[in-house]
């Protein structure tokens, strides 16, 4: 994956080892800024995302907010003309769609501190995106091949160690599109909003892939672009496991070497 120009910055750090100063030198940072999403025009949300890829991350985030369902919704997308820094997005939606602004300024990423209650979110949340049904397996060999492709591809993070990444992949393990970002729901809201862009979803004969935990805004957005199967380097939440139990994903958590635990629905895993 190519990053984007403004993905990293340089600064000067003064390295120790076995506590003590040991030399000069530059460390290469993660960039991380925050991007403001407008729809026609009001402010919606702020989210602290790494810059690149912002029309995908805005595409995804309206798709997981349940805003925007298809292509044809969204009319216009892009910058703000009057702000040079490029940190205010743009999204003009089509005539034929009813945006609920008191709500849509509510929105915003759920976290372990949000105090939402996990029983009522998910019921809101089942009230927008139906139980996903599809009738497809997943090789093991190919969530091993997706793993060794996504520590592959995850080029900022080998330069900074500083960024999450998700990949949309093909049952045999080949990945569709992968990015990165600062914050793991941002690099799925990238995945998915690059489907939704480029005419790809329902991704209901894919996988996702993260290269961090599970946590339950991974699944609530992998629920509104149809996907089935969700796998994680690391562990999941409770509530991640709860939402794919209710939601009809299959959950895996700790995918690494030859290794996985499969937390829901795993007839869609084949050896």
């Amino acid at each position: 994956m190519q990053a984007g120009p403004s993905s990293t910055v340089r600064r000067r750090v003064q390295r120790w080892q076995l506590f003590r100063r040991s030399r000069q030198s530059i460390d290469e940072l993660a960039v991380e800024e925050p991007l403001e999403i407008q729809i026609d025009t009001r402010p919606v949300v702020v989210t602290m995302r790494t810059p690149g890829h912002d029309d995908e991350l805005a595409a995804g985030f309206l798709l997981s907010e349940g805003i925007v369902r298809h292509r044809q919704d969204i009319t216009r997308l892009g910058p703000h003309p009057r702000h040079r820094l490029g940190n205010v997005l743009q999204v003009f939606v089509s005539p034929d769609i009813s945006v609920d602004f008191l709500r849509a300024g509510r929105a915003t990423y759920a976290t372990s501190s949000c105090g939402l209650c996990g029983k009522t979110s998910i019921a809101a949340i089942h009230q927008r995106f139906r139980r996903v049904t599809a009738r497809f397996t997943v090789p093991a060999r190919g969530l091993k091949r997706a793993v060794d492709g996504l520590r592959q591809a995850q080029e900022t993070f080998s330069r900074t160690g500083g960024l999450h990444a998700a990949a949309i992949c093909r049952p045999n393990g080949e990945l569709v599109v992968v990015r990165e970002d600062i914050g793991r729901h941002n690099a799925v809201d990238k995945v998915v909003g690059h489907g939704l862009l480029q005419g790809l979803l329902p991704f209901d004969r894919h996988f996702l892939l993260v290269s961090g935990r599970a946590s339950f805004e991974i699944l609530q957005k992998a629920l509104a672009a149809r996907i089935a199967v969700v796998a994680a380097v690391s562990a999941p939440s409770s509530l991640a496991v709860e939402f794919a139990v209710r939601s009809g994903i299959t959950l895996i958590g700790f995918l690494r070497d030859d290794r996985m635990n499969v937390y829901s629905h795993g007839t869609r895993l084949r050896e």
